[in-house]
């Protein structure tokens, strides 16, 4: 019994029925119809579902092209000078079980089949795209998101910043180094916090190799607050340097990179 389902799952019946077998192989089925009912069962199957296939997707000609088919038909049978007859017997032909008109619509829903699958698989690549340009586009959106976020945050801090009252506001003017440059930095010596608004920096943009320092002046003596650049475009406006509780002064230096 394995042997015959193993047969029938081969796929030989589907090509016998279709026609497109060696003569072993149609020999082959022959003798298996004859010896399995099982087989013979599965043929009459086969047959009954593409027969089903073909009259359901059948398609009627138009009158034209009936005519026309029907004319050269009968013009060609009916001309008897084209064929050269040696016998005037009948002679009997053995068809195959399946009719050619079957074989063809068969051929048909196989290729209509891979159409199919290639149209799917175009479909499916098209939206895999569409779905990849929209993760790109979310990203996009979640980094514009998180920049107007920190925006928002740094606006919000120099508010603070202006409204706490613990704050001392000092503007720092230029020396004969850069007369026009200036700097805004605001002192907390209760919270013992120093910002600096980045946003009023009126200061040539550093270069790679330096940046700007900033120190408080204690008792004589200059004490390290941080270093910052001054950047094109920067949308940062606040910038918290190191604490300190009590400054005499501020002052601004442009230093060597790393060297601070």
């Amino acid at each position: 019994m394995e042997d015959v389902k193993a047969f029938i799952e081969s796929g030989i019946l589907e090509l016998y029925v279709l026609g497109d077998i060696t003569a072993a192989e149609r020999e082959q089925v022959e003798a298996m119809v004859q010896e399995h009912p099982a087989v013979k069962a599965e043929l009459n199957e086969v047959e009954k579902a593409l027969e089903m296939y073909a009259s359901v997707n059948a398609m009627e000609p138009s009158a034209h092209q009936r005519t026309k088919i029907l004319n050269s038909l009968v013009t060609n049978l009916a001309d008897d000078n084209t064929f050269k007859t040696k016998n005037t017997e009948a002679t009997v032909v053995e068809l195959p079980l399946a009719a050619s008109n079957t074989t063809n619509f068969y051929k048909y829903a196989f290729a209509a089949s891979v159409a199919l699958l290639l149209g799917s698989i175009v479909a499916i690549y098209g939206l895999n795209n569409k779905l990849e340009e929209k993760d790109a586009a979310l990203v996009a959106a979640s980094l514009q998101n998180q920049k107007f976020s920190k925006t928002v945050d740094y606006m919000d801090n120099e508010l603070g910043v202006f409204r706490d009252s613990s704050y001392k506001v000092i503007r720092l003017k230029g020396t004969d180094n850069l007369p026009t440059g200036s700097l805004l930095v605001a002192w907390s010596p209760a919270k013992q916090k120093v910002m600096i608004d980045l946003k009023s920096l009126d200061m040539p943009v550093n270069d790679k190799d330096h940046q700007y320092q900033l120190w408080a002046l204690v008792n004589g003596k200059p004490v390290d607050l941080g270093v910052f650049d001054k950047i094109a475009g920067d949308t940062v406006t606040m910038q918290e340097m190191k604490s300190i509780a009590s400054a005499q002064a501020f002052a601004v230096t442009r230093e060597p990179r790393g060297q601070c």
